[in-house]
């Protein structure tokens, strides 16, 4: 397994072909990651590559996760503030996917314990939730969406080939994305960080990350109840210990992954400050 080092052989400016990696966790604020004894690995993650330490999940506090998936994949939460499945919210409207396959352009969600292929509902056990996944939500990926949802199970397959798609969003199950249910033998923090810890260092060994291709990208749909000040991880083979305090938010998410894959800007990805300059992508 790869150690934590970020040492690098080219700079990312080199670099003709991106990629990035879209890790998205759940209900933890700043304070809860950083600098708390429960999350051993991440802290590790976050000293030796990068921080945001100013980073916001913008959207209301009193709604729930899907307007964030929807946030940070199309530049708007289509006025969502509920986590109703696809049959209710059926979005028309650009988003991440449309544009990649627009471009000819491969993308690809990572869903743990994805019943099947473009699943439109939670499984049986409630640890897979499809408002995590945001792809079936989109009208435009009607077709594409039973392609490009594969389980989790896929991505090491992937790693060791150097096949990772342009863009990855990978969502962990209930038990693992630090939210829990009631199926899960543990949950939380320290289950999210054991499964990082686990997933994480597979992802640094792959190929398209020693190729420097690859950009990592680790964040969380909001924090808490009353504070959606959320931690937000940076990690590239071109970031050493980096520390940002610029203000960020899921728009920023957006645009910064949609300028190093050279698409247009989306939504509110237009005017959001981008973490490419400051994080060294």
């Amino acid at each position: 397994m790869t150690c934590l080092s970020p040492a690098t052989t080219a700079t990312a400016s080199s670099i003709d072909r991106r990629k990035v990696l879209l890790i998205v966790e759940e209900n933890r604020s700043y304070p809860d990651i950083i600098g708390n004894p429960e999350a051993p690995y991440l802290n590790a993650v976050a000293h030796t590559y990068g921080t945001a330490t100013a980073m916001t999940a913008n959207y209301p506090v009193g709604c729930p996760s899907l307007a964030a998936y929807i946030l940070i994949t199309s530049g708007s939460t289509a006025g969502i503030c509920d986590d109703a499945g696809p049959d209710h919210h059926r979005i028309a409207g650009p988003n991440i996917f449309s544009q990649l396959d627009a471009a000819h352009r491969a993308w690809r969600n990572y869903a743990e314990d994805l019943p099947a292929p473009c699943a439109r509902k939670n499984d049986r056990k409630g640890i897979f939730l499809v408002r995590h996944t945001a792809v079936p939500y989109y009208l435009s990926e009607s077709r594409a969406c039973a392609a490009g949802q594969v389980d989790l199970h896929r991505l090491p397959r992937d790693l060791a080939a150097g096949a990772l798609p342009d863009y990855s969003l990978v969502i962990p199950n209930a038990c693992h994305d630090m939210h829990g249910a009631t199926a899960c033998a543990s949950g939380g923090v320290t289950a999210g960080d054991t499964w990082l810890h686990h997933w994480l260092p597979r992802i640094l060994d792959g190929a398209d990350y020693h190729a420097g291709r690859l950009v990592i990208i680790v964040t969380w749909d909001e924090g808490s109840a009353t504070d959606n000040h959320i931690p937000t991880l940076v990690i590239s083979r071109h970031t050493h210990q980096v520390t940002s305090t610029r203000p960020y938010d899921h728009c920023s998410t957006l645009g910064t992954i949609e300028e190093l894959l050279r698409l247009a800007p989306l939504g509110c990805a237009r005017t959001a400050a981008s973490m490419v300059s400051d994080f060294h992508l």
